[in-house]
């Protein structure tokens, strides 16, 4: 018996992931997604229950794995049951100030000042 497989795309918009099929061709054809730690490019490669995408997005990075492929988009609990998310964020949680880079040295010249040395 084969398992069900579903277009990648199609499968990004039944679960709410992109807002639209179209956004979610091009983000998958920007190479912003990974199924199984693999970069893909195409948005018409097939996904199965079990694999686990890697979805980079603008301000953070989506881990979920494929649960069961979707018949349409529903409302948000349908789409839900799609997926789980295995994200190490929590939502409405912050990163630690020492993973942001705001204070890590780089940022600092030696002697302490932080305007712009050219200016």
């Amino acid at each position: 018996m084969s398992e069900a497989r579903q277009r990648l795309d199609k499968w990004l918009f039944f679960a709410r992931l992109q807002k639209s099929r179209t956004l979610a061709a091009k983000l998958v054809s920007a190479g912003k997604v990974r199924i199984n730690r693999e970069k893909v490019d195409n948005p018409a490669r097939s996904i199965k229950p079990g694999d686990v995408l890697t979805i980079t997005l603008e301000r953070q990075v989506l881990v979920v794995r494929c649960e069961q492929p979707g018949t349409r988009r529903g409302p948000a609990v349908e789409a839900r049951s799609l997926y789980t998310d295995l994200s190490l964020a929590k939502p409405g949680g912050d990163l630690p100030a020492s993973s942001t880079g705001v204070n890590s040295p780089e940022h600092e010249r030696e002697d302490g000042d932080l305007t712009d040395p050219e200016a």
